[in-house]
């Protein structure tokens, strides 16, 4: 069998069209009937070239469905019900990725994985420590680990506040929103519990 890619035609199949009465090589696919339940073509209809037009100018994929199962199957986010496992944030923690053996000489794929793997590992260790979202968002914006003690925090700050502050760093005012973000996440870190 052979395909031509451009024009869908599979030459040497053996079938003849489907069409009632006619005698030609069936070379194109067309889906068959639905079985209720199923979401594919079904069985594969064959037809020559002339019914297979006319066979996709009057085709209906919804043919047969309920109005739930047709927006469900328009739906934009149809197939992706579920995180798969070598995509979810723990992939690879245990056993490698699927795609470990994929060649990545720029490592564009293991970098994001390393990363996606790090940050759910550190958000179970602010779980397991009791740290809230918001402060893991404090502790991430001063890029501080969570066995800082008060003196971390403040030596940290002070550096960050030199660093971004226009009277500090020549007078540029392009760091004044993550000076805002600095101040907000030490000062929820502060009155914390867990620098208490």
């Amino acid at each position: 069998m052979t395909t031509d890619k451009f024009h869908g035609r599979i030459q040497g199949t053996g079938q003849l069209c489907n069409a009632p009465g006619c005698d030609e090589a069936g070379e194109f696919r067309a889906p068959g009937v639905r079985r209720p339940g199923f979401d594919g073509p079904g069985d594969y209809r064959w037809f020559c070239l002339e019914h297979v037009r006319q066979f996709n100018s009057g085709y209906d994929f919804f043919a047969g469905m309920t109005p739930e199962e047709i927006l469900k199957a328009q739906s934009p986010l149809s197939g992706w019900e579920r995180e798969t496992r070598a995509f979810r944030p723990d992939a690879g923690i245990d056993s490698p990725p699927r795609w470990a053996d994929f060649d990545d000489p720029l490592e564009a794929i293991a970098q994001r994985a390393r990363a996606r793997r790090d940050d759910h590992l550190r958000a179970a260790e602010a779980a397991r420590r009791g740290i809230s979202p918001d402060e893991r968002k404090a502790f991430d914006t001063l890029a501080l680990g969570y066995d800082a003690d008060r003196r971390k925090l403040r030596g940290r700050y002070s550096e960050l506040v030199r660093k971004y502050h226009p009277d500090r760093n020549g007078g540029d005012r392009g760091y004044e929103g993550r000076l805002q973000e600095v101040v907000e996440a030490y000062n929820l870190l502060k009155a914390s519990a867990i620098f208490a």
